[in-house]
């Protein structure tokens, strides 16, 4: 049910322009926000979306342009300004105390008191009723990090109602959650929608933002391009808008599912029974020269470990590895490297990218690990090898000399895989390379690895995304409970045979 239009608006920003050094980073914005309902802020990286949250949570402020909030025009000089004209943020990644108990969490800073100071047995009292009503019931005595992130994203929510929030901006929550998470989560959300509170959603996953918004805004490089009812848009044309062209890409993408591979000869890889004990059973997988192969399963299946083992980033203690047809040992990911193998994490903060390097100094990291630190690369090579990757995989803003943390998350991943491609692998690993990334970024991303292995480049594909895996790859390898139950051919299945296949299937049953 759509928020009642006629309702004043608890949020209006009219006209909101920010400018950075070189950068107009919005111009002209306009958003509002309704009690009662779910409103999705969408657009690629890069177009705008954190910048508007954090001028109306008060991290940036405003150039030009207002912002209003129940009638009253605002100006905020901080987040303390924000929230005390009740907005509240919860962020993907959350920001609590983990050391802190539930309770201390949820009330920090509004801590009940007495003659003696802090009524401690209030506290934990009043965080439980915060969280009653968010149907979350657990110790508030508990540490909060002995709980799961989407608990502890709950946490965050019940520490907003406690601020007698008007309005809660969720900011990617659901990146890391499972399906049945999200259900619960989604149903927090709507009964605080029941309740009058206007809620700022913020997803790269179009399923979600279609399920649970009422309306949404579109931006694009940091200009308005219009808001709309959720049913009034077709998932189609919400990506045109978001990207400012037609995306017949992933249509062309799913062909590489198609693309018939040749087994008959020696695979690139081949691992058999490889295992380590308490992390994952043994498994066996074999890629072929050109083959994009998909690694399928719910999170904590075990697709990230076997990924780590075939890298040699975990040591295997059973199973054996052929690269070629000739027998390796993958001990580390240097060995790895040596072999022609590349890996690129799913945590791209703390295993990828570095943030205080310039792109060119990311890209060219590979290349160097793989020669060693005495054998120095030339000037000339760097700007070469540098450019190639930058223009091959469109890096956004073409800048060589950009600090990697200054780039939205889709092109730190793009470096991430030129760096990768420099180092001429015949194997890469690729776990989660779209994870948290834009339509437009994962088109790219995917259509680059098309064209590789349609090249030769073997690939080992992860994705939480079972469509993205099924488009890619030629096969796909099921994981369940840290163990391979089995692989499909992607021509022979869909998106609900591999949920079924991952809930009800394995080898014992197919035998």
């Amino acid at each position: 049910m759509y928020a009642d239009t006629a309702v004043p608006p608890v949020v209006e920003m009219r006209d909101i322009t920010i400018r950075f050094p070189g950068v107009l980073a919005l111009d002209g914005v306009h958003l509002t926000l309704r009690p009662g309902e779910v409103h999705s802020l969408m657009g690629e990286n890069g177009a705008g979306k954190s910048t508007i949250i954090k001028a109306l949570t008060g991290v940036y402020a405003v150039d030009e342009g207002t912002i209003t909030v129940a009638g009253k025009r605002r100006e905020f000089h901080g987040t303390a300004d924000a929230q005390d004209a009740g907005i509240s943020t919860v962020y993907q990644e959350v920001n609590l105390c983990t050391n802190l108990s539930v309770g201390e969490n949820v009330m920090l800073g509004h801590e009940p008191r007495s003659a003696r100071g802090i009524d401690w047995k209030k506290v934990h009292a009043e965080a439980a009723r915060h969280l009653g009503a968010l149907g979350l019931d657990i110790d508030t005595r508990s540490t909060l990090a002995s709980h799961s992130i989407a608990i502890q994203q709950l946490v965050a929510i019940g520490r907003a109602m406690v601020l007698d929030s008007k309005v809660l901006i969720l900011d990617e929550p659901t990146s890391s959650l499972d399906r049945d998470e999200v259900a619960q989560l989604f149903q927090v959300m709507r009964d605080l929608r029941a309740k009058g509170v206007a809620i700022l959603f913020v997803s790269h996953f179009l399923d979600q933002i279609y399920e649970i918004s009422d309306r949404l805004t579109v931006l694009r490089n940091g200009t308005l391009v219009g808001e709309y009812l959720v049913s009034d848009l077709p998932r189609g044309e919400l990506v045109s808008k978001m990207i400012g062209r037609e995306l017949d890409d992933l249509t062309a993408i799913a062909s590489s599912a198609e693309r018939d591979i040749d087994r008959t000869g020696t695979p690139v890889l081949r691992a058999q029974g490889i295992g380590r004990r308490g992390v994952l059973e043994p498994a066996d997988i074999e890629v072929y020269d050109g083959e994009v192969v998909g690694l399928a399963g719910l999170l904590g299946s075990g697709r990230t470990e076997l990924a780590r083992l075939l890298y040699g980033a975990d040591r295997a203690d059973s199973g054996t590895i052929e690269i070629d047809g000739t027998p390796t040992k993958l001990t580390t990911p240097r060995n790895a490297i040596d072999q022609r193998i590349a890996f690129s994490s799913e945590n791209r903060r703390l295993e990828g990218i570095i943030g205080d390097l310039t792109v060119a100094e990311n890209i060219i990291l590979g290349i160097q690990a793989k020669r060693g630190a005495l054998r120095k690369i030339s000037k000339a090579e760097q700007d070469a090898v540098v450019e190639e990757y930058i223009t091959a995989l469109g890096v956004r803003p073409a800048d060589p000399n950009v600090l990697a943390r200054n780039l939205s998350g889709g092109n730190q991943q793009k470096v991430l895989l030129g760096r990768w491609l420099a180092t001429a692998p015949e194997l890469i690993i690729l776990d989660e390379p779209t994870r948290g990334i834009d339509v437009g970024a994962k088109a790219d991303i995917q259509k680059k690895v098309a064209e590789l292995s349609a090249q030769g480049l073997s690939v080992i594909f992860i994705s939480s995304e079972l469509d993205e895996v099924l488009r890619i790859a030629q096969r796909v390898y099921v994981m369940r409970d840290r163990r391979e139950i089995g692989d499909l051919a992607s021509r022979d299945t869909d998106a609900d045979g591999l949920i079924d296949y991952i809930a009800n299937s394995g080898r014992e049953s197919a035998a």
